[in-house]
């Protein structure tokens, strides 16, 4: 259950390679959220995917050293069908309460048909959101720092960069989640809040996917709890949706 594989430290690594990543992240995050078309998301993603894995690769990095290596694939599996269970668990008692229920509540969801669900769910979100992340994040970006600077930067920075990932995306949902909104209030103090409840929440998820892919060895194992966070959150959003549409 426990792979517990780290790159090693390499000191004098140059440091423009961090630079081409950085800038890389930058390019993909303006154009899937502000300049390609939605539909074209998941297509940017896949080869996002692809450029990141090679940059890593060309780096220097194993497929070991970014969690991507057979060796650890069984411990990474086990924490990602957990995690699922985990987060399933904690999603159907939240959608028992009324209280709770409403954190589920998202505009973005409310329209989709049931076939642009599963799609969204088993294909956009795994394939397209999650993988690129943890390749990104979690596979290359930890791996690269982790080789110039130790671990415990590694986790730090990579976990700070994925916060600030999460600053467009979450432009204007405090209007598409009313249970967001109540708390962060309406107009731009409650976007700014919206945007940095996101950032700091997605910054601990970055550290807790990070540690999961430490202790595990693998990526697959914050892959499992990433999905299930947002792919499962989108399903669980869309059944709650329907049911109060015909209970009304």
């Amino acid at each position: 259950m426990f792979g517990w594989h780290v790159p090693d430290l390499q000191p004098g690594l140059p440091w423009w390679p961090l630079l081409v990543v950085i800038l890389a992240l930058v390019l993909v995050n303006v154009v899937n959220n502000r300049l390609a078309p939605q539909s074209h998301y998941f297509l940017w993603a896949i080869a996002g995917s692809v450029l990141f894995l090679a940059i890593g690769l060309l780096d220097g990095n194993s497929l070991q050293d970014m969690g991507l290596g057979f060796t650890y694939l069984l411990p990474g599996l086990i924490w990602a069908a957990v995690s699922i269970g985990l987060v399933t668990a904690v999603y159907v008692i939240g959608s028992i309460f009324k209280k709770t229920r409403r954190a589920f509540h998202d505009e973005r969801i409310r329209e989709l048909s049931a076939g642009r669900l599963v799609f969204q769910a088993l294909i956009e979100v795994p394939f397209g959101t999650v993988l690129f992340e943890e390749i990104a994040f979690r596979a290359v970006l930890f791996s690269m720092l982790a080789r110039r600077f130790g671990v415990v930067t590694a986790i730090v920075v990579s976990a700070l960069l994925f916060g600030i990932w999460h600053v467009l995306p979450s432009v204007g949902t405090h209007e598409q989640n009313p249970a967001l909104g109540s708390v962060v209030g309406e107009g731009r103090r409650g976007n700014v809040l919206a945007i940095a409840a996101s950032v700091l929440t997605t910054t601990i998820a970055g550290v807790v996917f990070t540690l999961m892919r430490i202790v595990s060895g693998s990526v697959i194992a914050p892959i499992g709890l990433h999905w299930a966070t947002n792919g499962l959150g989108y399903a669980f959003s869309w059944v709650l949706i329907r049911t109060r549409r015909s209970g009304a």
